[in-house]
């Protein structure tokens, strides 16, 4: 049974691996092209969430040590990409951008349905472990996200100004940087959950 469990994380995060490797590859082009911090945000954010994919099906098979070390990793990466974010949004303030807010509402749509399916998919795992619920914490953030960015897009659009957008960059810097600080919160939960049981 315990092996079965195993068996379909390990699918479910290679299935959320590959939509957000995707998805952040959809998002560096369109931000290039439309010239946008936010979906330049939203790609790193994946390409991110990417890589901690991978350090929690490396960690799946280990020990609770492991697991705690991988969701640690991922809080701390969730950190610094928000600090990269809100450089960039400085950067596009300072010099200036020109953001096209149809091609922002457009990409952000589909991220959201891709992200919706990666929240359903995680949301069937019973019982998960730390790095599932960090899974899922990114999922959500990324679908809130994705939300901001068709209504910076469409204020865009309509104001014809690029603050909407980075206003949007930073406040997914944010959302990056809450989520990062609760996994932290969480794997030192279930540390001291593993020294209580230990000395038990």
């Amino acid at each position: 049974m315990a092996t079965a469990k195993k068996a379909r994380e390990r699918r479910t995060l290679w299935i959320v691996l590959a939509l957000n490797i995707g998805l952040a590859l959809a998002f560096f082009a369109t931000g290039a092209f439309g010239d946008s911090s936010a979906l330049i945000a939203n790609g790193l954010d994946n390409l991110s969430d990417s890589f901690v994919y991978a350090i929690s099906l490396f960690a799946l098979s280990r020990s609770g040590k492991w697991k705690r070390g991988a969701a640690n990793v991922s809080g701390g990466l969730l950190i610094l990409f928000a600090l990269g974010i809100l450089y960039d949004a400085w950067r596009r303030y300072v010099g200036g951008s020109d953001p096209l807010g149809t091609i922002m509402i457009a990409m952000a749509l589909i991220a959201a349905a891709i992200n919706a399916v990666c929240v359903w998919l995680l949301a069937r795992l019973r019982e998960p472990d730390v790095n599932i619920r960090a899974a899922n914490t990114f999922s959500w953030n990324d679908f809130a996200a994705n939300l901001g960015i068709v209504v910076a897009g469409g204020l865009v659009a309509w104001l014809g100004t690029n603050w909407p957008d980075l206003v949007v960059g930073v406040v997914v810097a944010g959302i990056a940087a809450w989520g990062g600080i609760d996994i932290l919160r969480d794997a030192h939960g279930e540390h001291h959950k593993a020294v209580h049981a230990d000395d038990q």
